[in-house]
C-alpha cells in the first residue's frame, strides 16, 4: 500500500526510481545488512526525494537514516523517529563508527543504515569517511544511490564490498555522482 502511494506521488511529480545493484535477496545467503550512501545532498529536498524512493524500490522495511540531532526535536521528532531516523549530534565526538558498527552487530535480521557522506547540505571540500569506516568495521556493502535533479532520478548503483583501499574505493563511488546532478550544484563537492 505504501509502495503504491509512494509510486503515485513519484509519478504525479515526474520523478522516476531504477535500481541497478545485484539485489541484496540474489546474493547466497542474502545480504540484510548494509550501508546506503546518498548523494548529492544539497537540499531539504533529498531527503523527501529518498524517502519515496526508499519504499518504491524495497528498502523501506528495517532502513534506518542518520540525521542532524536538531530535527528530533518537538514538534517533527516524532516524525523523523517513525519513518526511521536516528539523531547523530555532530558537536560531540560520540564515536560515531563505532557505535554505528556496534548497531549492525547486535541486531538480528534486516538493517539498512542510510548516510549522506557530505555530512551536510553546504559545500564541504570532499566526503567524510566515516560512512567507509562504518561499512568496513561492520564488515556490510555499500550501496550507493545517487539523486539527480536534471533528469528527475534517483538511482541505486552497484554495491561496493569496501577492499580497505580507501581512496580507490570511494574513487569508485564518486563514479556515480556528478555535480550536475545536485539541485543546488555549488554546494556538491563530488
Amino acid at each position: 500500500m505504501l509502495a503504491a502511494l509512494c509510486k503515485l506521488i513519484y509519478k504525479l511529480i515526474g520523478w522516476k526510481a531504477f535500481d541497478y545493484s545485484e539485489r541484496l535477496t540474489r546474493y547466497n545467503p542474502p545480504i540484510t545488512k548494509f550501508l546506503m550512501i546518498v548523494a548529492p545532498h544539497t537540499s531539504n529536498w533529498d531527503f523527501m526525494v529518498a524517502l519515496i524512493a526508499r519504499y518504491i524500490l524495497g528498502y523501506g522495511k528495517n532502513t534506518k537514516f542518520l540525521a542532524k540531532h536538531t530535527l528530533f526535536k518537538p514538534p517533527y521528532g516524532c516524525f523523523f523517529y517513525a519513518i526511521g531516523g536516528t539523531p547523530v549530534d555532530r558537536r560531540k565526538k560520540n564515536n560515531l563508527t563505532e557505535q554505528v558498527a556496534d548497531k549492525f552487530a547486535k541486531t538480528e535480521g534486516e538493517l539498512g543504515i542510510i548516510i549522506a557522506p557530505e555530512g551536510t547540505r553546504k559545500y564541504v571540500s570532499d566526503w567524510k569517511r566515516g560512512f567507509y569506516y562504518i561499512a568496513l568495521k561492520a564488515n556490510v556493502p555499500i550501496v550507493p544511490v545517487s539523486i539527480d535533479y536534471k533528469n528527475k532520478e534517483i538511482c541505486v548503483h552497484p554495491l561496493l564490498f569496501p577492499s580497505g583501499d580507501i581512496e580507490a574505493d570511494i574513487a569508485q563511488l564518486k563514479t556515480y555522482y556528478r555535480k550536475d546532478m545536485a539541485l543546488y550544484p555549488e554546494n556538491y563537492s563530488g
